[in-house]
C-alpha cells in the first residue's frame, strides 16, 4: 500500500511475513497465495506491500538460481504484491517451537551475519518494483547484551563498515539504493534509541540507520517525541518503522493483573519485561521471570515485549501501547515533512497469543492482518496522507 505525504513523497506500508515463517523458497511462495494475496483482497487494494522474511536457506536458493528469483518475482507480480523492505533480523528457525535467545544469532560479530545481510541486499535490489529505487533491511541491534564486550563492539563496527562499502558498490552496479537499519530491542546491546547514537555515528556514510519498532520503544518506556528529537539532533535517520504494540499492565501487584499476564507467558518467544522508577529502567529477560522472581518493582506499571494485534487490544485489565504507535506516527509523518518512508506492521505473535485470542485457521489470520493494516491506513489518512491506488 502506498500513501502520498503532503510534501509529495511516497510512503510504503507493508506487513511482515515473519508471522508465517518458512525456511525454504517453496514455503515462501506458498505464503503468498495462502496469506498475502488474501490479505490484499480483504483490503480491496490492487497492490499490497509485504516485508519479506527470508531465512538463510531461502536466501541461498534465490542467490544460487536465477530461475528461482524469476519465479519469486513472477509470483509477487501476479498476486498484486510488492517488496520494498526485508526483515533481516531472524536468521533462521523463527518457526521453531522455541525461539527465545536463538533469534539473536548470528550477531554482528559473526561473519555469517555480514554475508547474510549482503545477500539480502542483493536480492532486494532485484525485487524492488520498477518505479522504486530505494529499499531497506532491518537487522538486529549488534547482538544480545550478555558477553558483548569492547572487542565484540569493535568486530561489529568493522562488519557494518564493510557492509556500508558493499552497499555503496551495489548502488553503483544496479542503480538501487539499499540501506540497513539497526532495530533497538530490549535486552540487546542497543536497547533504546539513545543506545543507537554512538554506534551509528561511528559508521561512515549514510547506509546504516535505525529501524524504530514501536513495541520496543514502548517496552522501554521511551517517549516517542523525545526519542525522535534525540535521533534528529544526532543526525540519525529512521529508515524504517515497525508498527507494533506492547503489553501494558498498570498495577502488576493486583492478582487479577498478574493472572492475566501469566496467560501471555509462553514458551516460544522471549518477552522482555520492563518497569521504570524515577527514570531508571528495571528489567527481566522474560515475562515469566518478572512474575516469579521479584526482580521488578510492582508498584509501577510493567510493559512486556509481546507484539499484540493492533486492532484487538488484550482483554482488560491489560491494555496495549497502541497510543505510543499513534504518537510515533504523528511525530514522523504528521508534520510538513515525512521523516520516514517505509512502514511495516509486525505482529508475529498471533499463534503465541492466549488460546482464546488465537486465529483458528488461515482465513481468520488473514482477517486479523487485514484489520491491522486497515487501522494503520486510517491513522495515516487521518494525518493528512492520501492513499494511492
Amino acid at each position: 500500500m502506498r500513501f502520498q505525504h503532503p510534501d509529495g513523497s511516497t510512503l510504503h506500508l507493508a506487513y511482515c511475513t515473519n508471522v508465517h515463517p518458512a525456511e525454504t523458497l517453496d514455503g515462501v511462495v506458498a505464503q503468498l497465495s495462502a496469506y498475502c494475496e488474501p490479505v490484499r483482497r480483504r483490503l480491496g487494494v490492487e497492490r499490497l506491500g509485504i516485508g519479506l522474511w527470508l531465512a538463510r536457506d531461502a536466501v541461498g536458493a534465490l542467490g544460487a538460481d536465477p530461475s528461482a528469483l524469476r519465479r519469486l518475482r513472477t509470483e509477487l507480480d501476479r498476486r498484486g504484491l510488492e517488496v520494498v523492505t526485508l526483515n533481516g533480523f531472524p536468521y533462521d528457525g523463527f518457526g521453531a517451537d522455541e525461539v527465545k535467545y536463538r533469534v539473536y544469532k548470528p550477531d554482528w560479530t559473526d561473519p555469517e551475519r555480514l554475508e547474510y545481510t549482503t545477500d539480502l541486499a542483493r536480492l532486494l535490489a532485484q525485487l524492488l518494483p520498477p518505479d522504486v529505487t530505494e529499499g531497506t533491511i532491518s537487522t538486529l541491534p549488534l547482538g544480545w547484551r550478555t558477553g558483548f564486550d569492547e572487542a565484540a563492539a569493535s568486530s561489529a563496527h568493522t562488519a557494518l563498515t564493510e557492509l556500508a562499502r558493499r552497499l555503496d558498490r551495489l548502488e553503483s552496479d544496479t542503480g538501487r539504493s539499499i540501506r540497513v537499519a539497526l532495530e533497538p530491542e530490549p535486552g540487546c546491546v542497543v536497547e533504546t534509541t539513545a543506545d543507537a547514537l554512538a554506534p551509528l555515528a561511528a559508521l561512515p556514510g549514510h547506509r546504516i540507520g535505525l529501524c524504530l519498532d514501536t513495541c520496543h520503544l514502548a517496552t522501554s518506556f521511551e517517549d516517542p517525541a523525545a526519542a525522535l528529537a534525540g535521533l534528529e539532533r544526532a543526525g540519525v535517520e529512521v529508515l524504517k518503522v515497525q508498527l507494533s504494540a506492547a503489553l501494558h499492565a498498570d498495577n502488576p501487584r493486583d492478582p487479577a493483573i498478574r493472572s492475566a499476564l501469566a496467560d501471555f507467558d509462553e514458551p516460544r518467544f522471549l518477552h522482555q519485561t520492563r518497569a521504570r522508577v524515577g527514570g531508571v529502567l528495571h528489567g527481566t529477560d522474560d515475562l515469566g521471570q518478572a512474575l516469579t522472581s521479584g526482580a521488578l518493582p510492582d508498584t509501577v506499571p510493567w510493559r512486556a515485549h509481546f507484539h499484540v494485534p493492533l486492532h484487538a487490544p488484550p482483554t482488560p485489565p491489560l491494555v496495549s501501547t497502541l497510543d505510543v504507535l499513534g504518537e510515533t506516527l504523528a511525530t514522523l509523518v504528521g508534520g510538513a515533512t515525512a521523516r520516514s518512508r517505509h512502514f511495516e506492521v509486525e505482529t508475529y505473535t498471533w499463534q503465541a497469543l492466549p488460546a482464546a485470542a488465537r486465529p483458528v485457521d488461515d482465513a481468520q489470520l488473514a482477517d486479523g492482518i487485514a484489520a491491522e493494516l486497515a487501522l494503520v491506513r486510517d491513522l495515516l489518512t487521518g494525518l493528512g496522507l492520501k492513499e494511492q491506488q
